[in-house]
């Protein structure tokens, strides 16, 4: 009996010892707060950087510090009532059908708590779709799965570039074992750039499905609908790196739009919108001119990396729905207008892609025709695509 206490005991700590060691273990790799962006273990909103985002959280507690006061008064009398007034201890039920007085109370009492909900709610409500006198406007596009972002109004006027996820983040996720990363799946490419203390206005719309673009530090979830247009706006009182993410089932990679916004000094944001259309100017190209084979290759090798390789992969071999590129029917066709027409218009689970350039999409297709094993020697001018977007 004493040996089977022994090697009960001896389980036992050793169940233990393995607990201890696994917690240590996975205190050692967890993960930290994202300033910003998600907490660990969070149980409350984010933390608020503008008004609006502020009187969201005031009135979320406000109403549910109504609603818990309502919920123990209503639930509390009735259980006293329960108890104390049960036939087992001698109380009769009392002899009346109507009174005036109750009914007077129980009308006019939750009319009083309902005004008192709304009038605070209402002025919230009605000051989030006031987006007129905008220091800033953008328009934000969804698209299966990235974000666009141009700026229309303001200073910056004239910008426009693709947000996407981060290509390391990818690569984690599909691994199936990533590694323990505090911003994980909300690392892009190229995040949005505003200035602190301006109105931004932020005008929505999709490209394929219906997305929804949130951030909740902003306090702002505005959905963004193919065919139609949605604003939203925010004043952010700091700097600093704030995330969200599309917040309306769209497809399979939903999880893989993140949204990040960087937030920063009128200098800093003036210096970056400088720096963006220097970028702009540089990287504009003369629909007319004749490309040489080898200059088109190169540059599609940039554009292929920016934007194809995270589905169809840097080899070309694609992956789940992403067919291979490498070898495929299609891209070796001698007739080029067939993969023009999808980067155009999408297929299947490939989006479209007329938000490139002419001179961009003419050298990722002739990129593909001539890499890896297709050595094709086709060549693509910029011209072809201008013919095929009309």
């Amino acid at each position: 009996m004493m040996k089977s206490i022994s090697n009960k005991l001896a389980s036992l700590l050793l169940t233990a010892g393995a607990w201890a060691g696994t917690a240590a273990f996975t205190a050692a790799q967890a993960v930290n707060d994202l300033p910003g962006g998600p907490a660990v273990n969070q149980l409350n909103l984010h933390p608020a950087v503008t008004k609006i985002a502020a009187e969201q959280q005031w009135l979320h507690w406000f109403m549910l510090i109504i609603c818990t006061v309502i919920f123990v008064a209503v639930f509390g009398v009735m259980f006293y009532s329960i108890l104390k007034h049960r036939k087992s201890v001698g109380h009769k039920p009392a002899d009346f059908h109507e009174s005036v007085a109750v009914e007077i109370a129980w009308t006019v009492i939750p009319f009083i708590i309902v005004i008192l909900m709304a009038l605070p709610a209402t002025k919230a409500v009605v000051a989030m779709k006031d987006t007129s006198n905008a220091d800033l406007t953008i328009k934000v596009t969804g698209y299966q799965w990235k974000w666009g972002y141009d700026y229309i109004k303001g200073e910056g006027e004239g910008i426009g570039f693709i947000s996407t996820l981060d290509s390391t983040h990818r690569a984690m996720s599909e691994s199936g074992k990533p590694a323990p990363t505090d911003n994980y799946l909300l690392k892009v490419d190229n995040p949005l750039v505003v200035p602190v203390d301006k109105k931004i206005r932020i005008i929505t719309t999709a490209n394929d499905v219906i997305h929804a673009f949130m951030v909740p530090a902003f306090g702002i979830k505005q959905d963004a609908i193919p065919g139609f247009v949605r604003d939203t706006w925010f004043r952010a009182e700091q700097t600093g790196d704030f995330y969200g993410q599309c917040a309306e089932l769209c497809g399979k990679e939903h999880a893989y739009m993140p949204i990040h916004v960087k937030v920063v000094s009128a200098e800093d944001y003036a210096k970056w919108v400088d720096g963006q259309k220097k970028a702009m100017a540089a990287k504009a190209d003369d629909p007319a001119k004749v490309w040489a084979l080898g200059e088109l290759v190169q540059r599609g090798e940039k554009v292929y990396a920016a934007n194809c390789a995270v589905c169809h992969q840097a080899n070309g071999k694609g992956a789940g729905p992403f067919k291979p590129l490498d070898a495929s029917a299609m891209v070796v066709d001698a007739d080029k207008s067939k993969q023009i027409g999808i980067m155009l218009n999408g297929k299947g689970a490939m989006p479209a892609w007329k938000q490139l350039s002419d001179t961009e999409i003419a050298a990722v297709v002739t990129y593909t025709k001539n890499t890896w094993s297709n050595k094709t020697g086709q060549l693509v001018q910029p011209a072809d695509i201008k013919t095929a977007r009309k």
